[in-house]
């Protein structure tokens, strides 16, 4: 795992406007401060937009958007499509079964052929490490990482970021815990670089054979990470519980024991929450096991702002493809 560039970290001064220069958005590693705080707004306009009796604009006419989905998804595949449609733009939906690929076309090849037809942004989901990457730099179109391999899922991160901000206020000096399948999850790598770069104290927990050893391996140079496998000392004092899946999809062997003893030692309910402070609460980047690594009881409780998480993700949505469709083409190189 790759460690954050200093020089990409560093906050523009006040004196900068406030504009987005980026062509893509491929990790959350790749934005700054004022970045965070550009999108954030954005998204509080979007979700004003969100509750006019007609959540519709047509600001976004005239531009195209295509999703090309290598992988199954509900959640982010809807959520851009009704972004999309709501902010006026036209949509078009590929999946890898329903395209040439089935006929041994390259993601060079088709995102070249997206370009061609007109595509102005393109949301690519992909089971490779690396592929938006490398759809990048084949393409004029704006690409934003939907989810590549166990690499990234940004805007999943920034949806989180933005609830916890709802929720909570400013991240900076939070205690967030990230609970459950670390090693494999895009959705967490995403977290924790933007969660650092926004302060927050980090702390990640689970089986150790689940715990990625970058974590470990870099201490000096991630002194607001803490990593145990005790469940009890990383929910002390907590604002934030973020619990994640058991992907098995991308786990070559099994690395737990047992789902009872996961269950066990690590699964979210009444009583592991009550070790957290009583005004923290509960997220789920999505699809919820329930029963699992999650309470139902917690799951659907108070403390939970899993519902909030799916709903911002269409406003966050809404606030990147306004940004890029609308962004200046003086972007660095």
């Amino acid at each position: 795992m790759p460690t954050q560039s200093k020089s990409d970290k560093s906050e523009p001064t006040k004196s900068e406007p406030a504009i987005w220069l980026r062509k893509d958005l491929l990790d959350t590693a790749d934005l700054n401060l004022a970045d965070f705080n550009l999108i954030f707004e954005t998204t509080d306009a979007m979700i004003e937009v969100r509750e006019r009796p007609i959540a519709r604009t047509t600001t976004l006419r005239g531009t195209t958007l295509a999703t090309l989905f290598y992988e199954n998804s509900t959640r982010t595949r809807a959520s851009f499509e009704i972004a999309g449609k709501a902010l006026g733009a036209d949509v078009v939906n590929l999946s890898a079964s329903q395209s040439s690929v089935g006929k041994g076309e390259s993601l060079i090849d088709t995102v070249r052929t997206l370009e061609a037809i007109g595509a102005d942004i393109l949301v690519l989901r992909h089971p490779l490490s690396g592929a938006s990457t490398l759809a990048s730099k084949y393409t004029n179109a704006s690409v934003i990482n939907a989810g590549d391999g166990m690499h990234a899922h940004p805007t999943q991160a920034l949806l989180d970021l933005f609830t916890i901000k709802q929720h909570l206020g400013e991240l900076s000096g939070r205690k967030i815990v990230i609970v459950g399948d670390i090693l494999h999850s895009r959705v967490a790598r995403s977290n924790i670089w933007a969660l650092l770069t926004l302060g927050a104290q980090i702390t990640l927990c689970g089986p150790a054979t689940l715990l990625p050893k970058y974590f470990t391996q870099h201490k000096s140079d991630l002194q607001n990470v803490t990593v145990t496998t005790n469940l009890k000392t990383a929910l002390s004092n907590a604002d934030v519980v973020m619990t994640l899946r058991l992907q098995k999809e991308r786990q070559r062997n099994s690395i737990i024991p047992s789902l009872s003893e996961y269950i066990r030692n690590y699964q979210i309910n009444n009583d592991t929450i009550a070790l957290a402070k009583s005004t923290a609460i509960v997220m789920h980047p999505g699809p919820v096991n329930a029963g699992f690594e999650i309470s139902q009881e917690v799951a659907e409780g108070k403390q939970s702002v899993i519902s909030a998480q799916v709903t911002n993700g269409v406003a966050i949505r809404m606030a990147l493809l306004y940004l890029f469709a609308t962004r200046t083409t003086d972007f660095p190189a």
